[in-house]
């Protein structure tokens, strides 16, 4: 017979020879591991790094945006008000559209927008900001109600006082069923859906 049909010598154990073998280790838990549900988080995985959810948050944000506003009252419409004109010009950096896109970006984001008047003469507004979700709090009263919000940012806070239900703050919130203070935003429910398509990208 052939050399190679004889039988192996199997008197003498298969010995493995790659240098690295030593260093290759073999592990796995069988479990998937989910990305960090945070705010910050979710904004990074499911905003900045994810085109699909990029694209989805700035289509309804400007299309929200672009919704032409209509100040009435019970008996007729105004063309003219200083509440029109303070909103074609909310601030010295942004006109309305962008004011208003960015609003709608945090409430998809975080399920939170916050909206700052800040106080002119005579009481009105003089201006209007956009407030970071992510560096807002609410602080509850003895009632549950808010009695404060604090915004938080390298190392300083500001605290805007609610007063008989008043604030300088205005709070938009989505439905959130199990929280009282805080809504429940779009990228939260579809945090599990945007790790799968990351991963899969």
């Amino acid at each position: 017979m052939l050399d190679f049909l004889k039988r192996r010598d199997r008197s003498r154990p298969e010995v493995k020879a790659s240098a690295a073998g030593p260093v290759i280790a073999y592990a796995g838990t069988g479990r998937v591991a989910w990305s960090a549900r945070d705010t910050s988080s979710l904004t990074r995985s499911g905003f900045a790094g994810n085109p699909v959810g990029f694209r989805a948050v700035k289509l309804i944000a400007e299309a929200g945006a672009a919704v032409p506003l209509v100040l009435q009252d019970a008996q007729r419409r105004y063309e003219t008000h200083p509440v029109l004109d303070l909103v074609r010009r909310p601030n010295s950096g942004q006109a309305q559209a962008e004011l208003f896109e960015a609003l709608f970006g945090q409430l998809l984001l975080t399920g939170n927008g916050y909206l700052e008047a800040v106080p002119g003469q005579a009481g009105t507004p003089a201006e209007l900001h956009v407030l970071r979700s992510d560096r807002m709090s609410v602080l509850p009263g003895a009632d549950g109600w808010p009695a404060a919000f604090e915004y938080a940012v390298g190392g300083r806070k500001h605290r805007f006082p609610v007063t008989d239900g008043v604030s300088t703050v205005c709070h938009l919130k989505g439905f959130h069923p199990q929280d009282d203070h805080y809504g429940l935003s779009p990228m939260q429910a579809a945090a599990q859906a945007v790790d799968v398509h990351n991963a899969a990208s």
